[in-house]
């Protein structure tokens, strides 16, 4: 990666202040882009140097004022939950995703932006222990991930649409694994595998209780990975989705090891069977991203570490984020 690439660029993060927002606008800022965040969140949360909007990025006119005077857009917005949420209240999933996506790119493409980053998610990928790019429409998501899933897949065929029609080839996609890092959601009823383990096993929960048996292997990749390949892909103008994950599986019971070990009173921990583990194995193929040249640096030991060394330090502040499950009304 050319260090200094966006400098002096403006540059759009549509939810700049999240897990990987937060990294990416980091970096930009380093680099000398002139940065804008377009959120929901509080301005407390935005990076000091960059140019806040509050935002409701349902409203395609909001879209186009920010996209507005901008030379790339890097599309993260999203509905972030864990998968109950999401068997709960799949249209809070859907129906939001679907509008930003559509909004953001068709905003981006009128306003003539340089290039675009779509962030897609390994919940386009249908259940197998190895995801690779050009499998995704052999198959349908996952049903654990049926709705994110599809609304992930739309944006995608909205790039692809926009190549076709406009001869428009300014989208570069890429597919994050399970992300996760300090400033992650740790809301206690809708957090991601990682953050929820961490909040309950360092708010003293004892007998630790975890869904199934443990055997389930995921790939996590820490947000600040991510942001990386994010920026490698858009100085890069990749074509080709590329996937951002560890390449490298990691079992649940792995993780409650790595979390129990950091603690200084160990809780029993009890493997409750009765509930269902999801997929068995689910992996990414990161070659394509290693062709570009990147390759993740933070390992799921000391990932893990620094978060739970965060969440230590921010137990106060951690639930302050927008979360769309607790009906805040949005702007």
């Amino acid at each position: 990666m050319a260090y200094g690439f966006f400098k002096g660029e403006k540059v759009l993060v549509t939810g700049g202040t999240g897990l990987i927002g937060g990294p990416l606008v980091e970096r930009l800022v380093d680099q000398g882009a002139k940065v804008k965040i377009a959120s929901l969140d509080n301005v407390s949360r935005a990076h000091p140097q960059a140019e806040f909007c509050r935002v409701n990025l349902t409203r395609f006119e909001r879209c186009i004022e920010v996209c507005r005077g901008m030379d790339y857009v890097f599309h993260l917005a999203g509905v972030k939950g864990s998968p109950a949420m999401t068997a709960k209240r799949p249209a809070t999933f859907f129906v939001p995703t679907i509008l930003f996506n559509t909004n953001i790119l068709e905003a981006a493409r009128q306003c003539e932006v340089k290039h675009v980053l779509y962030t897609s998610s390994y919940g386009v990928y249908a259940p197998a222990e190895i995801f690779r790019e050009d499998d995704v429409w052999k198959t349908f998501p996952s049903p654990h991930d049926k709705f994110a899933g599809w609304a992930k897949r739309m944006g995608e065929l909205q790039a692809e649409a926009y190549a076709i029609e406009y001869d428009w080839h300014h989208v570069s996609i890429v597919r994050p694994a399970n992300v996760y890092g300090a400033d992650d959601n740790f809301d206690a009823q809708n957090a991601m595998v990682i953050p929820s383990l961490i909040r309950r096993a360092m708010d003293g929960e004892n007998p630790f209780v975890v869904w199934g048996d443990g055997s389930a292997v995921r790939d996590f990749v820490h947000a600040r990975d991510v942001a990386r390949g994010m920026l490698l892909a858009v100085e890069k103008e990749v074509s080709q989705p590329i996937n951002l994950g560890s390449g490298m599986g990691v079992s649940v019971r792995r993780l409650v090891e790595i979390i129990i070990g950091q603690l200084d009173r160990k809780p029993e921990v009890v493997w409750d069977t009765t509930k269902p583990s999801g997929d068995r194995i689910r992996v990414m193929d990161v070659s394509r991203a290693k062709s570009v040249g990147w390759v993740p640096s933070v390992s799921i030991e000391e990932g893990i570490r620094e978060t739970m060394k965060w969440y230590r330090e921010n137990r106060s502040v951690a639930d302050e984020r927008f979360n769309v499950f607790r009906e805040q009304k949005p702007v």
